[in-house]
C-alpha cells in the first residue's frame, strides 16, 4: 500500500525539543488522516537538529466511499424548521425520504459521498498541520506569519513515490527535494521512499535514528576511554541531549588541565555538562579521570586535533572560573556565612532562610531523641549549616551543586564527617529515583 514520506527541515531544532516535536507531528498528521478516512498501518517520527521526518505505511489510494442518513422535522412541521433542515444539508425536498415512525412521519436526508483520492488530501492535512503546530518556544522570521521553533526552511513531501504540491504560510512550498549534512553533503536527496530516504541520507553524512545516533556516541566514546584506561560516566539524559546536538557524530577525547584535578570532581563534572555538554570519564575507583569526550558534528581533515584543542582551550576558562570559585569560598567558613541567610527571603509568609536555620535547628534537636543513633548536637550542628553554601559563589553558579559543596567545605574545615554527610544527605531523596538517607544525623 502506498506511503507517506514528510520532512520538515528548519534551522537547529533545541536538543530538549525534539523529542516532544517528533511524537507531535505524528501525533497531529494520523489524527487528521484518521478523521479524513484514512486509516494507516504504522506511522514513525524521527529527529535531527535539522529535520522532523514522519514516515506513514499502509495508506489507501483513495478515501473510502460514505452513506450518511439523517433525520429532520416531521412532514407536518413548520415550514421554517423544513427549509433549514433542506438548506444545512444542501438537498431539495423531493430528494428526502419520507419514513414512518412511531412518532409520526418524518424526513430522511440520505447523503452520499464519492471518497476523493488520498493524494488530493494530503496537501491540505499537512499544511494545517504545521500551520497549527505549537513549540514550547517560536519564532517568526522577518515579516512572515509563520511560527515555528527556528527558520523553517523547506518541507519535502512525497506519496506514493509522487511529490505532492502544496503550499504553507510565508509562500514556503513543498518539494520533493531535501538536503543532507550542513558541510559534508552539497547534492540535494531526492528520495521516493522512506527506506530511499534512509540510505541517501546516510550517504550524505546524516544518521536519521536518534537512537544509532546514541548507539554510535556510547560505543565511541566507550572505545576512546578504554584506551586511557578510563570509563564513560553514566548520563543518558546527558547523551540524549548530545545525539540531539549532532547528524554525524564524531566523538573525540581531549585532556583537562592537572591544575584543576584539585576541584571536586563534582564541579568538574557538572561545568562540562552544563556549559559544555561534554561526557565526563572516571578511573577505575571511579574518581573522575583526566579526560573527557566531546562531540563533534563533522569530520575534520585533521583527524579532529583542531576541534580537540578549540574545546580544550574554551573548556580551561570554564573550569578557571570554577577553581577561582572553589578557593574563594574556602576564604569564609561556612559557620560566618549563615549571618547572611537572614537577608534570603525564604518565603513572605515564613520569613528569611536564617529562621527556616533555626527552626530546622530546632525540630533536628527534637526529633534526634527518636532516632537510634542519633547524636543531638550533631543533629543540630549539620542542620546550622545546611544552607549556608547557598551564599557561596559556587552553589550561586551551580546550583544543582547546593549541598555538595556544604560538605566539601564542611570537610575542609574539619567538621566531623556525619555533620558534612548531612549537609548533603538533608535534601534527599529529589524524586523517585534517589534514595533516602540512613545516617541518623541526616535523618533528623
Amino acid at each position: 500500500m502506498p506511503e507517506l514520506l514528510l520532512e520538515l527541515f528548519s534551522e537547529e531544532i533545541p536538543a530538549r525539543m525534539q523529542a516532544r516535536a517528533a511524537d507531535d507531528l505524528k501525533r497531529l498528521v494520523t489524527r487528521r488522516l484518521k478523521d479524513a478516512g484514512l486509516a494507516c498501518e504504522r506511522a514513525e517520527a524521527f529527529v535531527t537538529p535539522r529535520r522532523l521526518a514522519l514516515v506513514v505505511d499502509g495508506l489507501p489510494v483513495e478515501q473510502p466511499d460514505t452513506r450518511e442518513e439523517k433525520r429532520g422535522p416531521r412532514i407536518d412541521a413548520p415550514d421554517k424548521a423544513i427549509q433549514g433542515f433542506l438548506k444545512g444539508n444542501g438537498l431539495t425536498l423531493e430528494a428526502c425520504e419520507k419514513r414512518e415512525t412511531d412518532k409520526g412521519t418524518f424526513l430522511f436526508a440520505v447523503i452520499e459521498r464519492k471518497g476523493q483520492r488520498t493524494s488530493q488530501l494530503i496537501g491540505a492535512i499537512v499544511a494545517d498541520t504545521i500551520n497549527e503546530f505549537t513549540w514550547p518556544k517560536s519564532m517568526r522570521w522577518a515579516s512572515g506569519t509563520l511560527r515555528w521553533v527556528r527558520t523553517l526552511q523547506s518541507v519535502l513531501c512525497v506519496f506514493d513515490g509522487v511529490g505532492v504540491p502544496l503550499t504553507i504560510t510565508d509562500g514556503i512550498a513543498a518539494n520533493a527535494s531535501t538536503r543532507g549534512h550542513r558541510f559534508h553533503s552539497t547534492e540535494p536527496v531526492t528520495p521516493t521512499n522512506f527506506d530511499d530516504y534512509r540510505v541517501q541520507l546516510r550517504d550524505a553524512h546524516v544518521i536519521l535514528d536518534a537512537a544509532e545516533r546514541r548507539e554510535i556516541i556510547a560505543s565511541r566514546a566507550a572505545e576512546l576511554a578504554a584506551a586511557e584506561g578510563l570509563t564513560v560516566k553514566d548520563d543518558p539524559a546527558l547523551l540524549a541531549e548530545v545525539a540531539g546536538l549532532v547528524e554525524w557524530p564524531v566523538p573525540l577525547i581531549g585532556s583537562i588541565d592537572a591544575e584543576f584535578m584539585g576541584v571536586p570532581d563534582e564541579v568538574l563534572t557538572t561545568s562540562m555538562r552544563t556549559h559544555q555538554k561534554y561526557l565526563s570519564l572516571l578511573n577505575a575507583d571511579g574518581t573522575l579521570g583526566s579526560r573527557f569526550v566531546v562531540v563533534a558534528n563533522i569530520e575534520a581533515r585533521d583527524g579532529g586535533a583542531q576541534i580537540v584543542a578549540g574545546n580544550e582551550r574554551v573548556l580551561r576558562a570554564r573550569l578557571a572560573d570554577a577553581k577561582f570559585f572553589w578557593d574563594q569560598d574556602r576564604k569564609t567558613r561556612l559557620e560566618d556565612r549563615v549571618a547572611d541567610l537572614d537577608q534570603i527571603i525564604f518565603h513572605a509568609k515564613l520569613g528569611s532562610l536564617g529562621e527556616k536555620v533555626t527552626r530546622l535547628q530546632t525540630l533536628a534537636g527534637e526529633l534526634a531523641e527518636f532516632i537510634p543513633g542519633c547524636d543531638r548536637d550533631l543533629a543540630r550542628s549539620a542542620a546550622l549549616l545546611a544552607k549556608a553554601d547557598l551564599t557561596t559563589q559556587m552553589v550561586g553558579e551551580f546550583p544543582e551543586l547546593q549541598g555538595v559543596m556544604g560538605r566539601y567545605y564542611a570537610l575542609e574545615e574539619g567538621e566531623k564527617p556525619t555533620v558534612a554527610d548531612a549537609i548533603a544527605e538533608h535534601y534527599a531523596p529529589q524524586g523517585p529515583g534517589d534514595a533516602c538517607p540512613t545516617n541518623p544525623a541526616s535523618v533528623a
